[in-house]
């Protein structure tokens, strides 16, 4: 990387840490009234566009910023839809941060800072990298077929994760939906295609940013394939769902977790 492009890297870096550590510190003032963290999900998608929007407003102006500014904020802004709908829904602080809450105590509005809003904060930064490096070197190189790939890319893990996010919505806004497993539509393919979309999405932002020829950016889409697959997405949502759906382990089975492929044998 040419010295004048490293600077301009190095400068986004440093700037959008500082952006992203200020909106976060913001959503956990927001959250302190409401007694509620779990307005830190919905506020996530939304950071990557805030993220996307800073990036570009720092850089020479470029198709690729636009394309990726764009393209972010439909994801943000859909998910952010989604998640609020969800947690309107329910009126309550989601379980996993009132485990935190009755753990701490009083002490909770410092430890969520820290280990909820600044921690989510730090890891989209790092997802965030292709949007970054997008921004700083997207004038460096034209547009071209790499950057059409993760728009299509991007596409379809968008239209996967929208598409499953909605069916499940469905499935369970049934009477019947209780205690039973959701295994039809995509699902009946991949016991997570929300989850999945999302990791598409990001490989195709991914791609894009590296059509500037920062393949280092990839580190973002691989943390967020991770923390779905490993960390915050499948493997915590399977923690303990066999228990609330007895049907869940005969899924499991017969189900890939991740990667959609043929079920194994007939429900």
């Amino acid at each position: 990387m040419a010295q004048r492009e490293h600077a301009a890297v190095t400068q986004m870096l440093f700037a959008t840490a500082a952006a992203i550590a200020a909106y976060m510190g913001m959503v956990w003032i927001v959250s302190l009234p409401l007694r509620d963290a779990s307005i830190a999900d919905i506020f996530w998608g939304p950071g990557f566009a805030f993220t996307s929007v800073v990036a570009a407003g720092m850089s020479p102006a470029s198709t690729r910023a636009t394309l990726l500014v764009l393209l972010t904020s439909l994801w943000g802004l859909r998910l952010a839809v989604h998640i609020g709908r969800r947690w309107r829904k329910k009126k309550v602080e989601d379980r996993r941060y009132r485990a935190m809450r009755d753990r701490w105590g009083g002490r909770f509005p410092l430890v969520s800072l820290l280990t909820v809003f600044l921690l989510q904060g730090a890891l989209l930064w790092i997802v965030s990298l292709p949007l970054q490096a997008g921004a700083a070197l997207g004038a460096t190189r034209p547009v071209g077929p790499l950057d059409a790939l993760g728009v299509l890319v991007f596409a379809v893990g968008l239209a996967f994760e929208a598409v499953g996010d909605a069916q499940l919505a469905r499935f369970l806004s049934g009477s019947s939906s209780r205690r039973k497993v959701m295994e039809a539509g995509l699902w009946r393919y991949t016991r997570h295609p929300n989850y999945f979309g999302d990791a598409l999405v990001w490989w195709g932002l991914g791609l894009v940013g590296a059509a500037t020829g920062a393949w280092w950016c990839l580190v973002g889409p691989a943390l967020m394939t991770f923390l779905l697959v490993r960390v915050s997405g499948v493997s915590l949502l399977e923690r303990d769902i066999a228990e609330r759906r007895p049907g869940y382990a005969a899924y499991i089975r017969r189900t890939s977790a991740f990667l959609p492929l043929p079920p194994r044998g007939d429900p």
